[in-house]
């Protein structure tokens, strides 16, 4: 009766699944499941094993991508930390140069650098281009109000 340690493995692999959520211990969970239907038949250990080790590569090559890539095309990809802040407008509250200076960002103030040989004073609206390490790199932003205030004073 090993085929109840091989379901059992399965579900464990199926509740650890559910926790990382990279398709990768269902399809384990798969070849155990492979497995457990081979001992129910009465193959040997060996061959419950080899079940297991082909059914579970098969589906980890075979099934993981195709559903990887379903699940992509339902579910849109949503930035998150420092890379939801790239593309956001932010306002200068520390002269920003090449150098250095500060921004205010969705409510945080973030250290900032000039894309290129710029200044920004104080009150400039400025678009955050990429972020290096804990500093954005920003560059002036394309609002229309901005060519007549402070950004337009360089």
């Amino acid at each position: 009766m090993d085929w109840y340690w091989w379901v059992a493995a399965a579900f464990l692999l199926v509740v650890v699944e559910m926790v990382s959520l990279d398709l990768v211990l269902i399809m384990f969970a798969g070849g155990a499941v492979a497995a457990g239907v081979a001992s129910a038949l009465g193959a040997p250990l060996i061959v419950q094993i080899l079940v297991f080790g082909i059914v579970s590569t098969l589906l980890l090559f075979a099934l993981r991508p195709w559903l990887l890539k379903y699940l992509r095309q339902r579910t849109p990809l949503t930035e998150t930390n420092v890379h939801a802040q790239v593309g956001r407008t932010g306002t200068v509250v520390a002269e920003v140069t090449d150098d250095g200076g500060r921004i205010k960002l969705f409510g945080e103030v973030w250290t900032a650098r000039a894309a290129g040989n710029q200044r920004f004073p104080v009150g400039t609206d400025v678009k955050v281009v990429r972020i290096d390490g804990a500093t954005a790199v920003v560059e002036a932003a394309t609002s229309t109000n901005t060519s007549t205030g402070p950004a337009a004073i360089a």
